[in-house]
C-alpha cells in the first residue's frame, strides 16, 4: 500500500512538473512573439532609413523619405501589431477559413468563392493608378519583412494565435490588400437582403407584408408587385430547408457579407466655429472584435502628414486628417445589388432561361480545404446576371422556387475597381475639390463622404449607381426573374455628387426610414447651436439619446400611464405600474446605468414580435432589428395597418392598447426571470454589453475568458452612438457592431484634433496595447491626434529605426 502511494505521489508530481514546465513553454513563446518597438532592423525594400516612432498609446508615426519607404513602414507595424488578423481577414476574402476554423466556416469560404472576391480583386490590381500600385507594392513588401525578421529570428510565430490556430503564414501579396478591400465593401451592402426580405413578407402576407418596411428603401412598399405574381406558385420553404439566423457570434461571421455597417459624418464651417475653422466628426462602425478593426497611424507623406484610422492589411487611411483636409466616411443609400431568379431548365441543371432560350451557365469547381476532415468540392456557376448565391442569406431559400436559382448582380462584382485608388488619393489631396475628384474613382462600396478643408466643407455620395429600365419589374426592391430584358441593369454609372449643406452644416448617416430618426436627431443638435467646438462634435458623436423611445413611448403607452392607486408591493400589476413611472420621466436616454433603457428595449422588442408573429410565422424569426415606422404606423392606424393588431388565431378582435399591455407584461416577465423583481434595479448596461470577442481564439474556453473584452456600454441601435444589437440568442442586446473608430478634426487648431479606437493597437494578447484604449473608448473619452513630430518623439515609448540592408 505504502508503494502504491509513493507512486501515486511521484506520478502528481511528475503531472504537476509536467504541467509548469508546458505553461512555461507557452508563455514563453507567446512573450517571444512580442515586438521590440525599439529595434533597429536592416530590411530589403526601402531606398533611405525609416523611422516608426511609437506615441505613448502605441501610434506608430513613420517618417521617411519617400512614399514607397512609408508605406513599407506601415506594412511592417501593421504586421507587428496585427498579424493574425491580417492573415484572418486575408482568408476571409479568399474563402479559406475552413483551412483553420473547421467545418463551421464553410459557408463563409463558400460565399466568398462564388462572390469572386480574390479574383475579382486580382483582376482589379492592373487598373489601379501608378502611385497606389506602387503603395500596394511597398505596403506588402513591408508585412513580408516583418514575416521574415520573424522567421529569422524565431519570434514565436509573429502571433500567439498560430500556435493554437496552425496555419502557414503566406508572404503578402498588392491583391490581398484589393481583397480585403472588396470584403469590407461586401459587409457594407445590404440592398439585397433587403430585397430578400419584402420578398418574403409579400409572400407571406401578401396585403400587408411589407408594411414592416414601410418607407424604408428606395421604392415605397404600396408600389410594389406581390412577388406570388411574379413568381406564380412561389411558397415559402420549410423549416428544414431554411438557415436560421446563428444563437450567438460566430468566430468566422466577423465581415459577413450584406451585414450592412454603418457611420456618422458631420461637419461645420469654418463660420459655424468658435475657433474659426471648419470642424468634422467621423464615427465609422465595425463589428466589435478584439482588436478592433482599426489601427491608428500617421504617416509622413511627401505630400504632407496623415493621421487617421487605418484597416490593416491596406496602405488606406479611411477616415482621418491631413495640414489642409479632413474627410470622413459613412456609406451610401444606394441600391447597389440586385437578385435575379434564373429558371433551370428541366432534366438540365447545367442550363438556365435566357432573354434568348436555354442557356449554359458558365461553370467551374474549386475545392475548399476544411481542417480535420476530407476536401469539399464546389462548382460554381454564374449566368449573364452574376454568381449564384445559395447561401447569400439566410432567407433565400424562401424565395427560391421549386426549379429556380438565385443570382447576385452587385456593382463590387467588378474586375477593373479602382476605389483603393480613390481612397489613396484623398490622402494626398489638399481640399474639398481635389478629394472629390479623387473619390470619382470608387466604385464599392459606395459611400458619403464628408469633407472639410480651407475651402470650405462638402458632402460626396461616391460609387457606381446601376441603371434600371423605367419598367423594371420592382424597381430593385425585390427580386426579379432573370429572363426578363427590362429586370436587367442598363450599366453602371460613376456617380459623384454633392449633397446640399444646410446653414453651414453637413451630416450623414446610414440610417434610411420614415422617421429618419438618427439623421433628425443630429440635424436638431447640429442647428440647435449657432456656433461649435471641437466640444460640441464630441458631444453629439457620444450622444446616447433614443429619437426612437422618443416618438414611439407616448404612442405605444397613450392608454397605459399609471393614474389610479399602487398596485400591492411584489404583484405584476406593480411590477407594470413602476416601469410605466420610470417610462413617464425619463427622456429616452440609452444610459448604460438606467433601468429605462432596458424596459423600453424589451418591451419594444416584445411589441413588434407580438404584432408580427401570427402573421409571418417562421419569418419573424428573422426580424432582428426594431422597425419604428412599422410601430408608428400600425398604432397610427395609417392605411390601414392597425390590422397587424388583431390576433389572427383568437375569436375576439385585440386592439393595439392590448397588444401593448400585453408585450409589457411579456417584456416584465422576461427581464424578472433575468434580474430579479426589482424593476428600480434593473440596468442597461447589465443587459447591453459591447463584448469584443477574438476570432481566433475568443470561442476557445477559457482562453475567450483572457482575450474576449466585455464592456457594458449606453446607447442603442437609433442613438448618434450607434450600436447594432444581436437581437436574437440568450444575449439580445448585446452589441454585435459600434463605432470602432471615433475621430473628431479641429482645422482650426489641427493638432488638438482626437481620435480614438475600441479596443488597443495591439493584437498581441499579452502586451499592454491589446485593451489600453478600451477604457477611454467605452467612457467617451479620446486621444491627442498630433502631426508635430516633436511631440512624438517627446512621449514615444519606442523608436524602431529600419535601415536599408546591403544588396
Amino acid at each position: 500500500m505504502l508503494t502504491l502511494f509513493r507512486w501515486l505521489l511521484r506520478l502528481t508530481i511528475g503531472l504537476i512538473v509536467l504541467l509548469v514546465a508546458a505553461v512555461i513553454l507557452a508563455w514563453y513563446f507567446a512573450v517571444r512573439s512580442l515586438p521590440d518597438y525599439d529595434a533597429t532592423l536592416q530590411v530589403q525594400g526601402i531606398s533611405a532609413p525609416v523611422e516608426i516612432v511609437r506615441s505613448t498609446e502605441n501610434v506608430p508615426h513613420i517618417f521617411g523619405q519617400t512614399d514607397e519607404d512609408v508605406f513599407f513602414a506601415l506594412g511592417l507595424a501593421h504586421a507587428q501589431d496585427r498579424l493574425f488578423q491580417m492573415t484572418l481577414l486575408r482568408r476571409a476574402a479568399q474563402g479559406r477559413l475552413a483551412e483553420v476554423y473547421g467545418a463551421g466556416a464553410f459557408p463563409a469560404d463558400d460565399l466568398a468563392r462564388r462572390l469572386e472576391l480574390y479574383r475579382n480583386a486580382s483582376a482589379s490590381l492592373d487598373s489601379q493608378d501608378q502611385a497606389t500600385q506602387a503603395a500596394l507594392r511597398a505596403y506588402s513588401d513591408g508585412v513580408n519583412q516583418w514575416i521574415a525578421q520573424v522567421n529569422k529570428g524565431a519570434l514565436g510565430r509573429g502571433a500567439p494565435e498560430f500556435f493554437v490556430l496552425p496555419q502557414d503564414i503566406a508572404y503578402w501579396q498588392p491583391a490581398d490588400s484589393l481583397a480585403i478591400l472588396k470584403l469590407l465593401a461586401a459587409a457594407a451592402s445590404n440592398s439585397a437582403a433587403e430585397e430578400i426580405l419584402r420578398a418574403r413578407l409579400s409572400l407571406t402576407w401578401p396585403e400587408r407584408g411589407t408594411d414592416l418596411l414601410v418607407g424604408e428603401g428606395n421604392t415605397p412598399a404600396i408600389l410594389l408587385p406581390r412577388y406570388a405574381d411574379l413568381f406564380p406558385g412561389a411558397r415559402l420553404a420549410p423549416p428544414e430547408a431554411r438557415r436560421g439566423p446563428a444563437p450567438d457570434r460566430d468566430a468566422t461571421d466577423f465581415l459577413r457579407p450584406g451585414s450592412g455597417l454603418g457611420a456618422n459624418g458631420f461637419a461645420a464651417a469654418a463660420d459655424r466655429t468658435a475657433a474659426g475653422g471648419a470642424l468634422l466628426a467621423n464615427d465609422p462602425q465595425a463589428p466589435l472584435v478584439a482588436p478592433s478593426m482599426y489601427y491608428l497611424a500617421r504617416l509622413q507623406l511627401t505630400s504632407g502628414g496623415v493621421i487617421g484610422a487605418t484597416v490593416p492589411g491596406m496602405p488606406v487611411v479611411f477616415s482621418g486628417r491631413n495640414p489642409q483636409l479632413a474627410w470622413g466616411i459613412a456609406p451610401a443609400a444606394m441600391d447597389d445589388a440586385d437578385i435575379a431568379i434564373e429558371e433551370i431548365q428541366p432534366g438540365r441543371a447545367d442550363r438556365y432561361r435566357g432573354a434568348g432560350g436555354w442557356t449554359e451557365f458558365a461553370t467551374r469547381r474549386e475545392v475548399i480545404r476544411v481542417l480535420d476532415e476530407p476536401n469539399r468540392a464546389i462548382t460554381l456557376r454564374s449566368s449573364r446576371n452574376g454568381p449564384l448565391v445559395p447561401l447569400l442569406d439566410p432567407g433565400l431559400a424562401d424565395v427560391t422556387p421549386l426549379g429556380h436559382v438565385a443570382a447576385l448582380r452587385w456593382t463590387g462584382l467588378s474586375g477593373t475597381d479602382t476605389t483603393m485608388s480613390a481612397l489613396i488619393g484623398v490622402m494626398r489631396a489638399t481640399d474639398t475639390g481635389s478629394a472629390a475628384t479623387a473619390l470619382g474613382r470608387v466604385v464599392a462600396p459606395a459611400m458619403a463622404v464628408t469633407l472639410a478643408g480651407s475651402d470650405g466643407i462638402r458632402q460626396v455620395t461616391v460609387g457606381a449607381m446601376p441603371q434600371r429600365a423605367a419598367n423594371h419589374p420592382t424597381g430593385g426592391a425585390m427580386p426579379v426573374p432573370g429572363w426578363l430584358a427590362e429586370g436587367e441593369w442598363q450599366g453602371l454609372v460613376p456617380v459623384s455628387e454633392d449633397s446640399p449643406t444646410e446653414e453651414g452644416l453637413a451630416f450623414a448617416t446610414e440610417e434610411r426610414g420614415p422617421l429618419a430618426l438618427r439623421r433628425t436627431r443630429l440635424a436638431h443638435l447640429l442647428k440647435d447651436r449657432e456656433v461649435h467646438s471641437r466640444d460640441s462634435f464630441i458631444a453629439a458623436q457620444l450622444d446616447v439619446v433614443s429619437p426612437a423611445a422618443r416618438a414611439l413611448l407616448p404612442l405605444v403607452g397613450a392608454d397605459l400611464w399609471f393614474t389610479g392607486e399602487p398596485a400591492a408591493p411584489g404583484t405584476p400589476e406593480r411590477q407594470r405600474q413602476d416601469a410605466l413611472n420610470l417610462l413617464a420621466e425619463w427622456d429616452g436616454a440609452m444610459s448604460e446605468h438606467l433601468p429605462e433603457p432596458l424596459i423600453y428595449a424589451a418591451w419594444m422588442g416584445a411589441l413588434q414580435d407580438r404584432l408580427i408573429r401570427d402573421e409571418l410565422g417562421p419569418v419573424a424569426d428573422d426580424i432582428r432589428r426594431l422597425h419604428p415606422g412599422f410601430v408608428d404606423s400600425v398604432f397610427r392606424n395609417r392605411s390601414g395597418a392597425g390590422a397587424w393588431c388583431d390576433i389572427v388565431q383568437s375569436a375576439p378582435a385585440e386592439d393595439c392598447t392590448t397588444i401593448a399591455r400585453q408585450a409589457l407584461d411579456r417584456a416584465i416577465l422576461d427581464l424578472t426571470q433575468r434580474y430579479g423583481p426589482d424593476v428600480t434595479s434593473w440596468r442597461w448596461g447589465d443587459a447591453h454589453q459591447a463584448r469584443h470577442v477574438h476570432p481566433g481564439l475568443g470561442q476557445i474556453g477559457v482562453l475567450g475568458w483572457i482575450v474576449n473584452l466585455p464592456q457594458a456600454i449606453s446607447g442603442g441601435t437609433f442613438t448618434l452612438s450607434s450600436t447594432t444589437m444581436l437581437g436574437t440568442g440568450p444575449n439580445p442586446f448585446e452589441a454585435a457592431t459600434g463605432p470602432g473608430y471615433r475621430g473628431v478634426y479641429d482645422l482650426a487648431d489641427p493638432d488638438s484634433s482626437v481620435f480614438i479606437i475600441s479596443t488597443g493597437q495591439s493584437g498581441h494578447p499579452l502586451s499592454r496595447h491589446y485593451d489600453d484604449l478600451a477604457g477611454l473608448w467605452r467612457r467617451g473619452e479620446y486621444i491627442g491626434m498630433s502631426l508635430d513630430p516633436q511631440l512624438a518623439r517627446a512621449a514615444a515609448t519606442g523608436i524602431m529605426t529600419l535601415q536599408p540592408a546591403a544588396p
